[in-house]
């Protein structure tokens, strides 16, 4: 038997960047090559530099679109690779949105460190440009759900919905036709709104899982509702803003369902509601090209209701003009703008303009990392910077952390406690040190003997 070896390159003892490397005999496969995301200066270097050369890669299997598993793939391509790069079509639809507004990113980063330059240092190129991100989305191939696909030299890959994002999937490979390997990537919660929930992880040798939340569970869904009425309620009786920091993919979505659900049910009053942000706009446009992505009742109330996500009950801002145009307007309202932590896009314009009200709520609906204008705003600080100013912090702070789309310990732990067995392996991806040693210890009490944690370039063999 020819062994089988997988190397963790990326989302090794941390939460971004996922990738690892697939080499059986002479093929070698990619699952995910995403951005890492971190420190400017480590940022720039894990993302430029690859420990492999991309032109020896024959194939990209690819978990999801979020720019932490796919942000990287442009310029795996800048770099030489020429191979397909498979993925669900739902999957494929998001990343041409997701990665043109990543390399516009890149470009204007770039721009803006080379005006900043001294004159004898060199001139900084982008990570990637749009023609980069041309190139790859001609490399993308499209396979449906529970369709297992032959890529070559014997391995065959086979998509699974994962439930944590439009078209995510956990990648099965079966390899020489008796070993196998399944890749979780991101796992979604069960009872979340929209999508369908998670299948079942497929059993393989070795199972890679994803670990962000081993060790604790989120708020009750049932509870989601409820809550952001409430918040929304007692800002409108104080005559104020309701202002939500949020991912443009994904978790904007979800709250648009959910204030639509509220408005429909009488809870809140039809208001003005902005999701100020392009990208989510775009987004937005590829969620109603996928209702076979959807559960039950969200198919139900698009056929009922093809205005779920339209802007009959949403204003989609796009210009500059009409985001400007929406802190002028004095009556309540929700603004729901990227980015979720508050470190860029145009919910800093909003804060700047809006913070120093008490009329006002900040919703925070994620995590919010240290050192974040997000983080210090939960903190509740007197006085954040935003954009080079000081500004006063009036505004009520509701912070809500029941909308991540990631599996909590529980979830994790009734889906893998079914694969327990001696001869398997495990290995934890994607999540910091304290999340996988919790999952560890307990996937070892249910009947797993080879759990690890892998360190970044670390290798498992089957």
């Amino acid at each position: 038997m020819n062994p089988i070896t997988v190397t963790f390159w990326g989302a090794a003892h941390t939460v971004t960047g996922s990738m690892h490397l697939v080499e059986a005999g002479r093929q070698r496969i990619l699952l995910d090559c995403g951005l890492f995301q971190g420190r400017r200066a480590e940022s720039w270097k894990r993302n430029r530099e690859f420990p492999f050369a991309p032109s020896d890669i024959d194939a990209v299997v690819l978990s999801h679109a979020h720019i932490d598993h796919c942000g990287n793939l442009p310029n795996l391509v800048r770099r030489g690779f020429k191979g397909p790069i498979y993925c669900t079509p739902a999957t494929r639809d998001l990343i041409a949105v997701m990665l043109n507004d990543s390399a516009k990113i890149q470009e204007e980063d770039a721009g803006h460190l080379n005006r900043h330059r001294r004159e004898d240092e060199p001139r900084i190129e982008p990570l990637y440009d749009y023609g980069d991100v041309r190139r790859t989305m001609k490399l993308a191939r499209a396979v449906p759900y529970d369709t297992p696909h032959d890529i070559g030299n014997g391995i065959t890959a086979h998509f699974v919905d994962a439930g944590h994002l439009l078209g995510s999937a956990m990648v099965h490979l079966t390899l020489n036709g008796d070993r196998s390997i399944t890749f979780t990537g991101d796992l979604g919660r069960a009872g979340m709104p929209i999508l369908r929930d998670p299948a079942p992880i497929p059993p393989a040798d070795l199972l890679i899982s994803e670990c962000t939340y081993g060790g604790r569970n989120h708020p009750g869904i049932e509870m989601l509702a409820s809550d952001l009425g409430e918040v929304i309620q007692r800002t409108i009786a104080r005559g104020g803003k309701v202002l939500i920091p949020a991912f443009s993919l994904g978790r904007t979505q979800t709250v648009v369902f959910f204030l639509h659900q509220l408005i429909a049910a009488g809870v809140i009053p039809r208001m003005p509601i902005y999701v100020d942000s392009p990208l989510s706009a775009a987004a937005t446009e590829v969620f109603r090209l996928h209702p076979e992505c959807f559960d039950e009742e969200t198919s139900l109330l698009l056929y009922r209701d093809r205005g779920l996500f339209g802007e009959e009950l949403v204003r989609y801002t796009r210009s500059v003009e009409e985001s400007k145009a929406i802190n002028q307007r004095p009556e309540p309202c929700v603004i729901i703008a990227s980015s979720g932590m508050c470190e860029s896009g145009r919910i800093l314009h909003h804060l700047r303009n809006n913070i120093g009200n008490p009329r006002n709520t900040v919703l925070i609906i994620g995590f919010q990392a240290p050192e974040t204008l997000g983080r210090r705003l939960v903190e509740k600080k007197p006085e954040v910077r935003i954009l080079g100013g000081t500004y006063e912090l009036r505004s009520e702070v509701a912070i809500m952390n029941g909308f991540s789309g990631h599996a909590g310990r529980d979830d994790l732990l009734a889906m893998l406690t079914p694969l327990a067995d001696p001869k398997r392996k495990v290995r934890l991806v994607h999540g910091e040190r304290d999340q996988a040693d919790a999952l560890m210890q307990t996937l070892k009490e249910r009947g797993f003997m080879d759990v690890a944690y892998p360190e970044r370039g670390e290798s498992v063999t089957l």
